[in-house]
């Protein structure tokens, strides 16, 4: 399959409004380039082209954007390239033909997917290294923009008593339940599709919310993600890069006080109590 990129450029103060619409039309993660350009990606062409046509309806002329077609990838042959087991604390995330390399109770089996979450990428891994540090057994929590389900996995692993993820990306769905019941902790993870805004007040009261996605759609749930937990309960935020620590955490003063940061190869994420 031949996917293109969609290089988008608007006005800066429609961009993270640009940027989320991006993430919630087509499910996939968008990029934000030093130059202010987002770049996001559809299967075809010509669901790129509609996309932008989609993008101006939306948005007027003041939004351009350009179809680039990416090289095909011939992943039957590269797809084991590079990946390793990776521990981070307690847990232990490997790929599948690696799963001896750590025990059952530590380790956590993901293969790269089309849903976001392999262990790979420095967002999610300091969303684990948080996870793992704050996490108390019992704990219910809810994971916003589920992906491969690595998150909610995790949390059953380190003791959830219960671990739902909430994903807009219906394709995903399948992904997280296979990863989960490949992990053993199908009893005790579960997710749903839908939006995140609407679903998580439902789903709660959570002791613990995680919330890996872009830093304009974090800021768009944190309404949301207060209301889903607990008095005193802890939200993790990530999906942001460290220069976007000073514009989210002005923002998270409303209703959470930060209590940790952690960084991994310039991805920053936050556990924050909710006041």
């Amino acid at each position: 399959m031949s996917w293109c990129a969609v290089d988008v450029r608007s006005p800066g103060d429609s961009r993270d409004a640009v940027a989320s619409w991006l993430v919630g039309r087509t499910g996939q993660a968008v990029e934000e380039r030093d130059d202010g350009t987002l770049v996001g990606f559809s299967e075809t062409e010509a669901a790129a082209e509609q996309l932008l046509g989609e993008l101006h309806a939306r948005f007027g002329a003041g939004v351009d954007g350009r179809a680039r077609a990416l090289p095909e990838v011939h992943w039957s042959a590269r797809w084991r390239d590079g990946l390793a087991p990776r521990a981070i604390g307690r847990l232990v995330v490997t790929p599948s033909w690696l799963a001896s390399a750590a025990s059952p109770e530590s380790r956590i089996i993901i293969d790269p997917e089309s849903a976001f979450g392999t262990g790979e990428h420095g967002s999610t891994r300091s969303a684990l290294a948080l996870l793992e540090r704050h996490l108390q057994p019992g704990d219910r929590v809810l994971d916003l923009g589920s992906g491969s389900g690595i998150l909610a996995i995790a949390a059953a692993k380190l003791g959830a008593a219960r671990a739902t993820g909430v994903e807009l990306d219906d394709e995903a769905d399948s992904i997280a339940v296979a990863n989960a019941r490949r992990n053993g902790v199908e009893d005790r993870v579960g997710f749903i599709t839908g939006e995140a805004a609407a679903l998580a007040p439902l789903l709660g009261p959570a002791d613990l919310v995680l919330s890996n996605i872009l830093r304009s759609v974090n800021l768009t749930l944190l309404p949301a993600i207060r209301s889903s937990l607990r008095p005193r309960g802890l939200a993790i935020f990530a999906g942001m890069e460290l220069p976007e620590r000073e514009q989210f955490l002005p923002a998270l003063a409303d209703g959470f006080e930060p209590v940790e940061e952690a960084v991994d190869e310039g991805w920053w994420a936050v556990a924050a109590r909710r006041r």
